[in-house]
């Protein structure tokens, strides 16, 4: 066991994850969550969603090296309704 060669590996692990929020937030042209992009946002500079295009969960598969493949789930809301949020 080298504990030295394992703190490397959870280091990559963590690079790795990085890029992929970045990747995942760069594809979204919409500013939700955590994930707010100054060309997206109200007159007010609140975050501007855009529900019809985003409303699903994304899932990243990895298929080569550095090669990601995005899987959507749709979400379906039945007992609210997703509406664009004003902190003022």
């Amino acid at each position: 066991m080298n504990p030295e060669l394992d703190k490397a590996n959870r280091v990559a692990d963590f690079i790795e994850l990085g890029e992929l929020m970045c990747l995942d937030a760069l594809q979204r042209n919409e500013s939700c969550g955590g994930h707010f992009r100054e060309e997206y946002q109200t007159p007010e500079g609140e975050a501007l969603r855009q529900d019809d295009q985003y409303m699903y969960v994304a899932a990243w598969e990895l298929k080569n090296d550095h090669q990601w493949e995005l899987h959507k789930e749709e979400l379906k809301y039945e007992l609210i309704k997703p509406a664009q949020r004003n902190y003022k």
